[in-house]
């Protein structure tokens, strides 16, 4: 049974850092395009951000600079860090991974939709 697990979540000021963590099991991060989105109006989410098991990788330009996909094969764990935060950065944030090999990763989704895993979600709140 594939269960991702994020953390790392709080709130800053702006201009602060958090890094989130995903810490997945029943599924092989260094095997695995995974990503992270975030929480839009109207139960939907965007895509910010994505690594591939090939290490390519995808930022939304809107924070293209400031925040940063990695993963820890050891540990089996994805991460987002987040630096140079905006209040408009406040979001839910979801970790997410595929249910198969031929997923597609669009720009927009319905947040926990069962095409995909989904975490629990972790909120980041950036206050003015």
């Amino acid at each position: 049974e594939v269960d991702l697990v994020e953390s790392g979540g709080g709130s800053v000021q702006a201009g602060g850092s958090l890094t989130l963590s995903c810490a997945a099991s029943g599924l092989t991060v260094a095997d695995s395009t995974m990503g992270w989105y975030r929480q839009t109006p109207g139960d939907q989410c965007e895509l910010v951000s994505r690594y591939s098991s090939d290490a390519i990788t995808y930022t939304k330009d809107s924070v293209k600079g400031r925040f940063a996909i990695s993963r820890d094969n050891a540990k089996n764990t994805l991460y987002l860090q987040m630096n140079s935060l905006k209040p408009e950065d406040t979001r839910v944030y979801f970790c997410v991974a595929p249910r198969s090999r031929d997923d597609t990763w669009t720009i927009w989704a319905v947040c926990g939709n069962r095409l995909r895993y989904w975490g629990q979600g972790t909120q980041g709140t950036v206050s003015s």
